[in-house]
């Protein structure tokens, strides 16, 4: 599962991914600065592990991770291949979820591709040009649809029904995740188009120093803009938060975030909104080997959750013993949740919640 941080040239992405990953890719002040995509295996700042390795003490700790791709930027045109537009495209199609940058700062000393510092208009740039993208893949199938509807094919006479709809859509400069499926089926058919403009968006605002804390009237323009998305933004430093990375010890930047009047680096929240964004969640395995967070799907049941450990525990689940975090940090041990008759024993059909410490029985 990958989230694409993608935006206008010079906006901060390549910046936002090293702050992220630490992985150092290139930055710097010219359009087109990263042309081929870097990946970065992001771990998932949570402190409840911290606390189950407090109560715990294991050998080792493994957090959850997301992957970050940090993707070439965009311009005008680049649905008809303008800049990297191609190669841009294809990228992003590789992701599940986008983190869209906006540039929401004045600085003279950094250029912008169009001359001067307007996020409404970045933010319709790339828009339009994801959205032409798909308008062409929409009429590119809705022509082979139509072909299929005329002979009698049913289920090609609901696509080409959702297809009209989301042509629709595009043509009114919306994107295609404003259409909503009406059937199980049309929601299965509109994951089989693939479209770009389908995928979810989080906003990330790039402000100054100085709007770390409570944002700017670019923020406040941003959130007005798409408030009818059902899309979440956040705002961040990006420059402030490379300076706090380059920091050898946590006491330093701490002492950084406080001055600024933080309690903790944006990018630890922009990571969180990217893992939720990929509609993941957190269960916790504990003993004292390993501490564990384990990523699966939000409404995955307990054989699904253990099936990411190994599929053998899928194929043989048993049960699952499972402890809720607050019942686990509240008691301190497991055998004093036992005591208190807070372990609870779940079958197949269990649907694992957010921060479940599990055992899982099995036989294969």
């Amino acid at each position: 599962m990958k989230a694409g941080i993608v935006g206008l040239p010079n906006v901060g992405k390549s910046t936002l991914f090293n702050c992220l990953s630490n992985a150092k890719a290139q930055s710097a002040n010219f359009p087109f600065c990263t042309i081929e995509p870097n990946v970065g295996v992001v771990n998932v700042p949570d402190p409840r592990l911290s606390k189950l390795e407090e109560l715990v003490n294991p050998q080792r700790v493994v957090p959850a991770t997301v992957d970050i791709v940090d993707i070439a930027g965009l311009v005008k045109g680049a649905s008809k291949g303008e800049g990297l537009g191609n190669q841009f495209l294809g990228n992003i199609r590789e992701c599940n979820a986008i983190i869209h940058v906006l540039r929401c700062f004045d600085n003279d000393n950094i250029v912008h591709v169009d001359g001067s510092v307007n996020p409404i208009r970045d933010k319709e740039t790339i828009d339009i040009e994801l959205q032409l993208k798909d308008l062409e893949t929409v009429e590119k199938r809705l022509e082979k649809a139509k072909k299929a509807a005329k002979v009698g094919a049913k289920e090609a006479q609901a696509e080409v029904a959702l297809l009209e709809r989301i042509k629709d859509a595009l043509l009114q400069a919306k994107s295609a995740r404003t259409v909503v499926p009406q059937t199980d089926e049309e929601a299965r058919l509109m994951e089989s188009f693939q479209l770009i403009t389908t995928k979810p968006v989080l906003y990330v605002c790039n402000v100054d120093e100085g709007s770390a804390v409570n944002g700017n009237k670019y923020v406040e323009q941003v959130r007005e803009l798409v408030k009818d998305e059902n899309a979440e933004v956040l705002y961040l430093a990006v420059g402030t938060e490379a300076d706090i990375t380059e920091l050898e010890t946590f006491e330093e930047r701490q002492m950084f975030l406080e001055d600024l009047g933080l309690t903790e680096p944006g990018s630890s929240a922009l990571i969180r909104g990217a893992y939720k964004l990929l509609n993941l969640q957190t269960y916790f395995t504990a003993g004292v080997q390993e501490v564990r967070a384990w990523t699966i799907n939000i409404g995955d049941t307990a054989p699904q959750a253990a099936g990411v450990i190994h599929s053998d525990f899928e194929k043989g689940f048993i049960r699952a013993e499972v402890i809720a975090f607050d019942d686990y940090a509240n008691y301190g041990t497991e055998a004093k949740v036992k005591e208190a008759g807070k372990l609870r024993v779940e079958g197949k059909e269990y649907i694992v919640k957010d921060g479940d410490v599990m055992h899982f029985r099995f036989n294969v």
